[in-house]
């Protein structure tokens, strides 16, 4: 049963920024289909420098309020409390910062919030390994802070929920899984790739490998050009898209040059286009990353009909159309996913793309399906 009150129910995500990251995309993709009738969302940030997403949210109603200094913990409190004042009042408190949430969370127990949810959108477990030791506390403090003060705990996977709750997180009613998925609609649409290629200056013959990802350590781009080196040295027509940004994208293209591969890796940048990218101009999809919650793109290039070669990290949730992934793991040898993206690459596709995409839509990756669940949580607020 939805709100049914003449108010709507007011709702403060907490983010870092309004980029394009996955916790990010996700949240303006339920925002494009949530009941704003029904429910009023706002974003608090701890930036005001112009971000990504910052425009589209506007437009559709919600407002994005700075809160800044998360570095000084009790300026920090003041500033919190401050937005709650001038804001509010708040129904919910729905923060999104991984460990930081449990920080959240305590400041809006003390500010009376009923609700207070804790969102996770990664499994970090292999990172916290090498935590300092003071990070290893900081990160312990924090998740008892998650489970003394969160009323509710949402998860992107299975193993995203066993890394912020707990590995025994089933037996505790508050923490559950939630797909938020994916709009699948822009799959219906025919990609012109002939057009796609020529922009980006790929040859119409060519096979192209795809990813898409920030320029960030966990997404292992390095391995990533090792690959796509091994590929080059048995089809010379080899190309590499990149899609997206980050701070390390300096470096892979230093690495690219190193390698020889200048000529045959695409740094796409930022695109709204994603969708027909992947049907257009990827030949196959590859994700070699050393860590995720829930890959959006990982379902995205399924709904494409990609086939993909993904680490073994990768949740086995993600997998939805068996045929279309092959898993690996990380200690194999950039020659061994070389072979095997050829081998994907030359058996008979076993699945035409508008199938994938009927698969898709009737899974727990649509966009719709995600919306409908989102919103069941919070009318069951205290």
């Amino acid at each position: 049963m939805l709100n049914n009150s003449k108010k709507p129910l007011r709702i403060l995500h907490v983010f870092g920024a309004m980029n394009r990251g996955g916790a990010e995309t996700g949240h303006v993709r339920a925002l494009n289909h949530l009941d704003r009738k029904q429910f009023q969302m706002d974003c608090l940030v701890n930036t005001t420098e112009p971000c990504a997403y910052d425009a589209e949210i506007r437009a559709l109603g919600s407002q994005i309020i700075p809160c800044l200094n998360y570095s000084k913990p009790w300026v920090y409190a003041q500033n919190f409390k401050k937005v709650l004042r001038d804001y509010g009042p708040y129904d919910v408190i729905h923060s999104h910062v991984y460990h930081f949430s449990g920080y959240i969370l305590f400041l809006a127990w003390q500010a009376g919030v009923k609700m207070r949810i804790a969102h996770s959108h990664m499994d970090g477990r292999l990172l916290q390994k090498n935590f300092s030791p003071f990070r290893q506390i900081y990160s312990q403090t924090m998740k008892q802070l998650i489970r003394r003060f969160a009323t509710l705990g949402l998860a992107v996977s299975r193993p995203a929920a066993a890394d912020l709750f707990g590995p025994k997180w089933e037996h505790d009613r508050r923490w559950r899984v939630l797909y938020y998925g994916i709009d699948l609609a822009p799959f219906r649409q025919a990609a012109d790739a002939q057009a796609l290629r020529f922009e980006l200056g790929i040859p119409a013959d060519a096979f192209v490998l795809g990813h898409v990802g920030r320029f960030t350590q966990e997404k292992n781009h390095t391995f990533l050009l090792d690959i796509a080196a091994e590929v080059c040295k048995r089809e010379p027509k080899t190309y590499l898209l990149l899609v997206g940004d980050g701070p390390l994208r300096p470096d892979i293209a230093q690495k690219a040059q190193l390698l020889g591969l200048a000529d045959h890796v695409i740094f796409a940048g930022l695109r709204s286009d994603v969708p027909q990218l992947m049907q257009g101009a990827m030949d196959a999809f590859v994700l070699p990353s050393f860590y995720e919650g829930l890959p959006t793109v990982i379902i995205e290039a399924q709904a494409a009909g990609l086939p993909c070669v993904i680490s073994d990290v990768i949740a086995e949730e993600t997998t939805t159309i068996k045929s279309l992934i092959w898993q690996m793991s990380l200690n194999e040898p950039a020659s061994a996913w070389a072979k095997a993206i050829l081998l994907m690459r030359n058996a008979p596709r076993k699945i035409a793309q508008t199938e994938a995409l009927t698969i898709m839509e009737q899974s727990f990756f649509n966009i719709l399906q995600g919306v409908k669940l989102l919103q069941e949580v919070y009318d069951a607020r205290p």
